[in-house]
């Protein structure tokens, strides 16, 4: 049996299995560069293996020259496919160096079939029988060329390329990569690059076993990438048990996950998804199926939204309502992050939806609540000026009284009497009028009905709240003064509303300067810079307390005796409701000013 033929066709052997099995890798996933350079490295080697058994068996000079010859072609293709592979799989390596060693090689590679009989010999005179495991194998004699030093300078920079490489690995923290690549393929091709100097150069008597050392090379590298389905397995095993968290937390949280393929249009859902949607677990769900179950009234918003983070890879948040296959209706929030190609192309939206019907419900519920609370206090605020109001009601009514007795007295003593009669007459007619108008304006306070919004003549509002009070401001000696600002802007808000911030501030006013003199009441509008329309209402009562004065819009929070705490909040509410502020201050002499800023109507103007 010869161990020499046996070793070297298992050499063989198994650098060509290695290369098929990651060849195959390669053509199963086209990105694995590092499997395709591992198969070129470990099928040289196979060749270099077959080049070597040759020259060991060869029977003339000529035939020993001519495998050494072909041998420098493998040996080019392991150190280029070497040096891409440590840049590649070990992110690491002097490009420079990888040129300057690559470009050598190939001139050495070029040199090996246009100078001597090739890169090593001259011409191989003769060859010599030597005991090699114990059998007889040739080695050659003849004249050295000294081109081979090109060839041998390629091997040094090359181990000095990744002896760099592997340092710079290891000064990353990947100690194990440094020393399992990097640390063999430098100590192997090291070691083989010495022995084949030690032959080629006649110093050593023996033959060419660099095919042993690459072996040794193409086993680490093995080993080293058998390390990637390991690592990609365990890292399977910690995605399924993290994705097995998800789902759970998600459960719990009722919260459904999705992924939407912008290309085919396909949306993938777990099945609380499903469940918030209605959708079946076997049912395939197409964008436009699952934008069918969208409210009418939501479905543009929600297409529109979706699409723009698309077209610039965004974040999308919505909130819809869904109409179900039973006919029943559900609030849902979604929110989720398109993501784009390279190339700037939509590629696919991945989020979560949540049931939030509850926290509607319980929204409807507060505002409704908060209308019932700004209603009662409106009513509480005329209550509080019933008898200013009874005495602008009952003055108008008595005068129309006496007005229409006088008339009947005259209609029934005197024929003639006619002028008189009609001028009886259109006092009661204006009386009643004036009566009507303020009934309608106390109507237009406390009366209940749904926010709408429109432009609103912001001096007008203030007019026809000052009306109410001008009555118990003369009992009380009072004085207004308006300070209106001629052709302001409209603000657009509800009518009720915007006149119950008024007539609580106007209240609130009239409550602080109870027993002072003068009192003076001022109502101001103007518009800011900032194109903001700004009412305040001013007093000259004792101000407010430094104490007080952050605390003044906090529910529950009143310096009156008898006082609920919620006007000012609910002011604030309003205000806040129509995109506005309130504050308050101390004036510089006395009193305090309440103010409120809204935005300009982008209208006409008043």
């Amino acid at each position: 049996m010869s161990w020499i033929t046996v070793i070297w066709s298992m050499v063989a052997a198994a650098c060509l299995t290695l290369a098929a099995m990651h060849l195959l890798v390669w053509f199963k996933k086209r990105t694995a560069w590092a499997n395709l350079l591992f198969s070129v490295t470990a099928a040289a080697a196979a060749a270099v293996a077959f080049c070597e058994l040759s020259m060991m068996r060869a029977e003339t000079p000529e035939q020993f020259g001519t495998m050494l010859r072909w041998f420098h072609v493998p040996v080019w293709a392991i150190i280029v496919a070497l040096v891409v592979f440590v840049r590649l799989h070990l992110r690491a390596g002097r490009s420079w160096l990888a040129w300057t060693i690559c470009t050598l090689r190939t001139f050495s590679l070029l040199l090996n079939f246009v100078v001597g009989q090739d890169l090593n010999y001259r011409e191989v005179t003769g060859l010599r029988h030597i005991p090699f495991f114990g059998e007889s194998v040739v080695v050659a004699e003849g004249a050295s060329n000294p081109f081979m030093l090109v060839g041998q300078l390629s091997l040094l920079l090359f181990v000095i390329f990744v002896a760099d490489a592997a340092i710079t690995v290891w000064r990353r923290g990947d100690r194990r990569q440094a020393l399992m690549t990097g640390g063999s393929i430098v100590f192997f091709v090291l070691a083989g690059t010495v022995q084949a100097v030690l032959v080629l150069w006649q110093i050593v008597p023996g033959p060419i076993t660099v095919s042993l050392f690459f072996t040794a090379v193409v086993a680490a590298m093995a080993y080293e990438m058998s390390g990637d389905p390991r690592r990609a397995a365990q890292l399977s095993a910690d995605l399924r048990e993290s994705e097995a968290r998800l789902a759970l937390a998600a459960d719990s949280a009722d919260v459904g996950l999705w992924s939407w393929d912008f290309k085919t249009g396909q949306i993938w859902a777990t099945e609380r998804a499903r469940l918030l949607y209605g959708f079946s677990s076997a049912e395939e769900i197409a964008f436009e199926k699952f934008l069918s179950r969208i409210h009418p009234d939501d479905r543009d918003r929600v297409s529109r939204a979706a699409r723009e983070a698309f077209q610039n890879g965004a974040g999308f948040r919505s909130e819809y309502r869904i109409e179900l296959p039973d006919g029943s209706s559900r609030w849902i929030k979604a929110q989720g992050q398109a993501f784009l190609k390279p190339s700037r192309e939509p590629d696919r939206m991945m989020g979560v939806s949540l049931n939030i019907n509850e926290r509607k419900e319980n929204e409807d519920e507060v505002v409704e609540l908060r209308l019932e609370l700004a209603h009662l206090a409106r009513i509480m605020t005329m209550n509080e000026v019933s008898t200013s109001l009874a005495h602008e009601i009952n003055q108008p009514l008595g005068a129309i009284l006496n007005n229409a007795s006088a008339a009947k007295l005259l209609m029934s003593q005197v024929k003639d009497r006619q002028e008189e009669i009609n001028e009886i007459l259109e006092d009661v007619i204006q009386d009643a009028k004036r009566a009507g108008d303020v009934v309608r304006k106390i109507r237009g306070v406390v009366k209940k009905s749904d926010v709408r919004f429109e432009p609103l003549d912001m001096n007008s509002l203030i007019g026809e709240a000052a009306d109410l009070f001008r009555n118990s401001m003369s009992m009380s000696n009072v004085s207004l003064r308006l300070d209106l600002e001629m052709n302001l802007a409209k603000v657009t808000g509800d009518r009720v509303h915007l006149q119950q911030v008024l007539v609580n501030l106007i209240t609130n006013a009239l409550e602080a300067m109870k027993g002072r003199s003068p009192s003076v009441l001022t109502i101001h509008s103007a518009m800011t810079a900032s194109d903001r329309v700004t009412v305040s209402v001013s007093d000259t009562g004792k101000g407010i307390d430094d104490a007080a004065k952050e605390r003044v819009f906090e529910p529950f929070f009143t310096t009156k005796q008898d006082g609920l705490g919620m006007g000012l909040r609910i002011c604030r509410s309003i205000i806040a409701e129509h995109g506005g502020r309130i504050w308050a201050e101390n004036n510089p002499i006395a009193g305090a000013t309440f103010s409120f800023s809204l935005g300009a109507w982008r209208g006409e103007s008043a």
